[in-house]
Order: C-alpha cells, then sequence, then structure tokens
C-alpha cells in the first residue's frame, strides 16, 4: 500500500508513526488478518485524502499503528488517522454490510464488515472504532493469544 500513503502528485504525504510492542506469537491465518489491515488502512488513507483534497485540514496527515498486549490474553492493534473523524450516527452502523460514506464508485461498503466477521466471528476477538467529529478515529483490533 505504500503507493497510496506517499506522496501521489496532490500533495498526499501521509506519516506512518509505528510504535510496536513486543508481542508473542499468536494464532491466525495471516492472509485474513492481513484483510483486515488492508481494510482499515485503506479507509484511513481514503479519509485523509478527502480531507486534504477537499481542504477541510490542514494537519499533516498522519496514521499511528501501535500494537499491545493486553491483560496478557489479547493481542491489540490499534491504528488511528488525524482525519475528519466519524460522525456517531455513523459509527454506530459502521460495521453494517454495504454501509459507505465514500462516493459513488469508490467503496463498496463490504471491508469494515469483513473485517468485523473475521476478528470477532472467526477468532473470538472484538473490533471497535472511537473517533469525534474533527479529531480522526482509532480502530481497535483485539484477538485472543
Amino acid at each position: 500500500m505504500h503507493h497510496r500513503w506517499k506522496n501521489n502528485g496532490i500533495w498526499l504525504d501521509i506519516s506512518i508513526i509505528k510504535e510496536y510492542g513486543n508481542l508473542p506469537l499468536f494464532y491466525c491465518f495471516t492472509g485474513q488478518v492481513n484483510q483486515v489491515f488492508i481494510n482499515i488502512l485503506t479507509n484511513a488513507i481514503d479519509a485523509l485524502e478527502e480531507s486534504m483534497v477537499n481542504l477541510k485540514t490542514i494537519d499533516k496527515p498522519q496514521i499511528t499503528i501501535r500494537t499491545e498486549i493486553l491483560d496478557s490474553k489479547f493481542v491489540v492493534i490499534r491504528i488511528a488517522d488525524n482525519g475528519l473523524g466519524i460522525e456517531e450516527d455513523i459509527r454506530n452502523r459502521l460495521f453494517d454490510p454495504l454501509l459507505t460514506t465514500k462516493h459513488v464508485g469508490k467503496g463498496t461498503g463490504l471491508g469494515l464488515s469483513i473485517s468485523y466477521q473475521i476478528v470477532v466471528e472467526k477468532y473470538g476477538g472484538s473490533l471497535n472504532c472511537l473517533s469525534e467529529p474533527g479529531k480522526g478515529k482509532e480502530f481497535w483490533i483485539e484477538i485472543p493469544i
């Protein structure tokens, strides 16, 4: 996804901040977990791109990825951006199939729904989003060790 966050001609040059904790090995299907990361990162990049193109923000666009262990039971991956955030009415339906806030032809509304199915239904973890309008958003992915 490097081509999406580096300068692409519209002055979108997203900083990726990595704060990785020391994680133990845990069982998962890497293809599925990678799909979750790709879906969330793609949404973050799209949101930052939209806010920069529409001049709705002057902040340097950035995505922060943090990993940690929670209560010795869960691996936690947090992916946050400093975009415009998500309104509460949308946030409450964020993982519903076919919900999209993107322009026609840009998104299918399936990425977060699929991510939810993988994390919650296949792994027994949790997937949540914290956001305030104007203050970005942060996705919490918790997967049992």
